[in-house]
C-alpha cells in the first residue's frame, strides 16, 4: 500500500443535518493552515499519534461521512474520527437550557448541525493559542505557519503540501530567538517552550478540569489560552474564553443589548446555561452576531489575554 492510500476506512453515520465544514473549521487556523484544511469538500487533518504521523480525510458520501486514514497512525486517528468530526458531542440537556432566551433557542435550532469536535490532543492547539495571545490574527497566523514549516515534515497522504504539527520536544529544545524572525516575542516564546517541555504530562490529563489547572499552573497561561485549547483538545462546552476583547461585548449585546460588557457582565449572561456557556458562544460566532463598533479598530484582538 502506498502513501497516497488510506491505510484504514471507517464509515461514519452523523445526525440528519450535520454539518462537516463548520462542525471542524475551529481545528483550522484560517483556509491555508498548513496542518488542517477543508479541499473540495474533504477535510484533511494531520496530526501525530502513539503509532507514528498519521493524516486523517472526512468526506461526505450520500448521508454518511467517509473516514480515512493515512500513514503508520491511520488505525489511531480513524478510531478516533467521529471524535475528531464532533460526533461525540454532547447536547443532552442543551435545549432545555437555551429555552431560556429566544435568541439562543432559535440560533440552537438555525445550527443544530453544527458539533464540538474533540481532538484528544491539547500541544497542537496549545501552539496556536500561545501565539494568539495580544495581537492580531495576521500575527498569530503568521507565526504559527512560520513555526510549522520550520520544523517541517510532510504529512503523509494524497493532499500535499500538507504538514504535521511540530513535535513538542523539538519546541521545547529550541532557543527562543529562533522564533524572533516569525514576529514572537521571547515572552511568548519562552511561553511556548514551557509548555511543551511539560507536553507528555499535560496529554496524560484525563479531563478538561485537570487540564485547566496544569496549564494556568504554567508561567504565561491564563485562562483565555486554557479554555481555547480544552474547547477543543476535549470538546468542553463549557470553556469561555475570559479575558478576550471581542466574546464579552458580543455576549452582552447577543443577549441583553448592551453595546459593551466586560468579562463580569459576559459570565453573569452566561449563567443560565452553565455546562454549555462555551457552546453559546460558538453559536453566536456561528451566526455572525457581533456588537456594533464604536470609533477606530482595535489594533489587538485582546488587551489582557493569556
Amino acid at each position: 500500500m502506498t502513501d497516497t492510500e488510506p491505510a484504514a476506512i471507517r464509515v461514519l453515520h452523523p445526525p440528519v443535518g450535520y454539518r462537516l465544514a463548520a462542525s471542524v473549521r475551529a481545528l483550522t487556523f484560517s483556509p491555508y493552515d498548513p496542518c488542517a484544511r477543508i479541499a473540495s469538500g474533504t477535510f484533511w487533518w494531520a496530526t501525530r499519534t502513539p503509532d507514528g504521523p498519521a493524516t486523517l480525510a472526512l468526506r461526505p458520501a450520500g448521508g454518511e461521512l467517509l473516514a480515512e486514514g493515512y500513514g503508520p497512525g491511520a488505525e489511531h486517528v480513524v478510531a478516533r474520527a467521529d471524535a475528531i468530526a464532533g460526533l461525540r458531542d454532547d447536547l443532552t440537556g442543551f435545549a432545555e437550557l437555551a429555552a431560556a432566551h429566544p435568541l439562543v433557542a432559535r440560533l440552537a435550532r438555525e445550527h443544530q448541525g453544527l458539533r464540538m469536535p474533540t481532538t484528544g490532543q491539547l500541544f497542537p492547539r496549545l501552539l496556536r493559542a500561545v501565539f494568539e495571545q495580544k495581537v492580531t490574527g495576521k500575527e498569530a497566523y503568521r507565526a504559527y505557519s512560520a513555526t510549522v514549516r520550520h520544523f517541517r515534515e510532510p504529512a503523509p497522504g494524497p493532499l500535499q503540501p500538507l504538514l504535521l504539527p511540530p513535535e513538542a520536544a523539538a519546541v521545547a529544545a529550541t532557543p527562543y530567538w529562533v522564533f524572533h524572525p516569525f514576529g514572537v516575542e521571547q515572552r511568548r516564546a519562552d511561553t511556548l517552550r514551557r509548555a511543551a517541555a511539560l507536553a507528555d504530562r499535560l496529554e496524560r490529563c484525563a479531563d478538561a478540569t485537570e487540564a485547566t489547572r496544569r496549564l494556568t499552573a504554567i508561567g504565561g497561561i491564563g485562562p483565555w489560552t486554557a479554555a481555547e485549547v480544552v474547547r477543543t483538545a476535549y470538546g468542553d462546552p463549557d470553556a469561555v474564553s475570559v479575558g478576550d476583547y471581542h466574546i464579552p461585548n458580543t455576549v452582552a449585546w447577543a443577549l441583553a443589548g448592551e453595546a459593551r460588557g466586560d468579562d463580569a457582565r459576559m459570565l453573569a449572561l452566561l449563567e443560565p446555561f452553565r455546562g454549555h456557556r462555551g457552546r453559546v458562544c460558538l453559536l453566536l460566532e456561528a451566526a455572525g452576531i457581533q456588537a456594533p463598533k464604536y470609533g477606530p479598530r482595535a489594533p489587538i484582538r485582546s488587551f489582557a489575554r493569556f
